[in-house]
């Protein structure tokens, strides 16, 4: 896929990249509905063109970097909405192809992240922003390895391991990504300066240290607070690129399926985290195409970016 002239690897050794944002907010913009257990997977299901035009709102915006719309998609949760396993492989593939698209499109060099998210998020209860899912790390692999399979088919340029709550689930990709040889950055999620399972950041970020086919690690689906602790963290015990891509701050309610905005939201200390190692910056949920357009500015503009 002629997206980029080289490996995203070798693109964060040349300058810091932007992150796209938020999918499910800008669907949500678009007039998608969104209700229901599949989330953004309902419109990946329904209404491609409506995950393309998102995607496309991002690259317009100045993203480098799109990750797809394949974080909920899993195969028993999609089989109890109707979809066979050859439907859901066809979905996830899709989910690329999409983000390909866009890319191509693009007036400027655009990589694919293709998103592995976590088991929590198929639960769609909320389970992300806990962790302990009361899983094995051999059966958490056995649930991720179809999924990474079915994505590495169609050909991203690297997976975003992303919002994962738990180290005992990294180890679990971290253990496919061996087998595959398959590039990937990995991001937990956190809360408090621990992962959202409650572990310390360095021994979490310690797993994907000795890691060769983990090119960046960090933190996203955070408040923003959280972001420049983590990273440190990460960088006492890795020398890899590290990423950051933050909610606005709020709290997801799980029980109303909800977000809570922040009473006070601050600047991004960007300049900050870009001295602290960040190579890929960009936003989670609640984050849209303006404030990456903005970052996208910013980033261009130089070091003295933020505060």
């Amino acid at each position: 896929m002629p997206r980029a002239s080289v490996p995203l690897a070798e693109a964060l050794g040349r300058s810091p990249l932007v992150l796209d944002g938020g999918l499910s907010n800008q669907l949500a913009a678009q007039g998608c509905d969104l209700s229901g257990a599949l989330w953004t997977g309902r419109v990946l299901a329904e209404r491609p063109d409506q995950v393309e035009a998102a995607h496309t709102a991002y690259v317009r915006a100045g993203a480098e970097v799109l990750v797809t719309s394949a974080y909920q998609v899993g195969y028993a949760s999609f089989a109890a909405h109707g979809h066979d396993r050859a439907a859901t492989t066809a979905l996830l593939r899709r989910s690329v192809a999409l983000a390909d698209r866009a890319a191509q499109a693009a007036g400027h060099e655009v990589w694919v992240a293709a998103s592995v998210g976590p088991y929590g998020a198929v639960l769609a209860d909320g389970s992300e922003y806990r962790g302990r899912y009361g899983l094995s790390v051999r059966a958490l692999a056995a649930f991720h390895r179809p999924r990474i399979e079915a994505l590495l088919s169609a050909g991203p340029d690297v997976l975003a391991l992303e919002t994962i709550p738990d180290p005992d689930e990294a180890e679990a990709l971290l253990g496919i990504l061996a087998d595959t040889g398959a590039e990937a950055w990995l991001s937990y999620t956190v809360e408090g300066g621990r992962t959202r399972s409650g572990l310390p950041l360095p021994e979490a970020f310690a797993l994907a240290a000795a890691a060769p086919q983990v090119i960046a690690v960090g933190v996203n689906c955070c408040d923003p607070a959280e972001v420049l602790p983590a990273l440190e963290a990460a960088a006492s015990v890795t020398a890899k690129p590290l990423l950051a891509y933050p909610n606005d701050g709020s709290v997801w309610d799980a029980a109303t399926g909800t977000w809570h905005a922040p009473a006070d939201p601050r600047p991004w200390p960007t300049a900050a985290w870009l001295r602290a190692g960040a190579r890929l910056t960009g936003g989670c949920c609640r984050i849209g195409p303006d404030r990456i357009a903005a970052l996208s500015t910013a980033l261009r503009a130089g070091p003295d970016l933020g505060k």
